[in-house]
């Protein structure tokens, strides 16, 4: 008879081993695997609640605490070893977390599925993800109103139906974009509420069973909120769709300024001209200045808007 198997966290009723195939198409692991921090972050979480429960000692809670931040800080250095068997993010954790302290890293799945763990480490790791998308947006609408202050004395034709229609300042032009991108911040904000709420706690579609302290699991964890229903919490992707289009509108307003810029740095309109550093040139014409900075831009933007139809279908 072939091995059971082993290190899978849903292995429990097998005996037969999977086949190679299957393995390999069942595996998420190199597309979840940038998730690890936030799987970490969950299972720190998620032990405390454990210890304060009762169903693990101190010792141990202290020991499956240790290992994690030894797998964190393997993964921060690039150095940890992703093997076969690891069919996600999660399986790897807790199989490196297995070779570090022993069996008392099994105690750490008590009373969790990977439906509450994986929605939880969706959620944490696109929290921090829409900080850093927050952050960068400011920043380019905080340079757009500089450039507009210190530019406001240029004079510009504004354009209809790609007809020259009314003079207007480039200040003006400027933050017509700006604007478009201040409403992108404000929708990221309010989004940022609906995602940041708590998950784990809710097993697989039933809740827990085990009096863990979901309170404890949103304070540790940071959470705005818990969620009200388990089956809902765990089956619930409306945050991701709800970025996804966020995105396809902000990149449109994106793809929206750089159409104008790489027409407005034409020899035809030569109202801008575009950095050396952001241009590319012709291995025929020596003589062209590409703006394939914009133009990735707005070929990105097509990429984006194929993955929110997916999206459509799938959630």
């Amino acid at each position: 008879m072939a091995s059971s198997e082993g290190n899978k966290l849903w292995g429990g009723r097998f005996v037969g081993a999977t086949d190679p195939i299957m393995e390999e198409f069942n595996a998420s692991i190199h597309y979840d695997k940038r998730m690890w921090a936030a799987d970490i972050q969950g299972s720190k979480a998620y032990v405390k609640a454990l210890e304060k429960a009762g169903l693990v000692t101190k010792a141990e809670m202290e020991q499956i605490l240790e290992g994690m931040d030894k797998i964190f800080e393997e993964w921060s250095k690039g150095v940890f070893d992703i093997k076969a068997g690891d069919e996600d993010i999660h399986t790897a954790n807790e199989r490196r977390l297995k070779e570090l302290i022993g069996e008392a890293a099994g105690k750490l799945h008590t009373g969790r599925s990977r439906n509450d763990q994986v929605v939880t480490d969706m959620r944490l790791w696109l929290r921090d993800g829409i900080s850093t998308v927050t952050g960068h947006l400011l920043q380019l609408i905080n340079t757009m109103m500089e450039r507009a202050a210190s530019e406001i004395d240029i004079l510009f034709p504004g354009y209809t139906h790609m007809q020259r229609a009314q003079p207007i300042r480039w200040s003006h032009w400027i933050l017509s974009h700006a604007a478009a991108l201040c409403r992108d911040a404000e929708k990221l904000e309010e989004m940022s509420r609906r995602v940041n709420i708590l998950p784990l706690g809710s097993g697989a579609i039933a809740g827990n069973p085990f009096n863990i302290d979901r309170d404890l699991l949103r304070k540790e964890l940071r959470f705005d909120a818990i969620s009200l229903n388990s089956m809902d919490a765990t089956s619930d992707r409306d945050f991701v769709a709800e970025f996804l289009f966020w995105a396809s509108l902000c990149v449109t307003h994106l793809s929206k300024m750089a159409e104008d810029l790489i027409i407005y740095s034409t020899k035809e309109f030569a109202f801008v001209t575009l950095s050396d550093a952001y241009s590319t040139g012709s291995s025929l014409m020596p003589q062209k200045k590409n703006p394939d900075s914009l133009e990735l831009i707005r070929s990105k933007a097509g990429r984006l808007f194929g993955r929110v139809s997916i999206s459509e279908f799938s959630i």
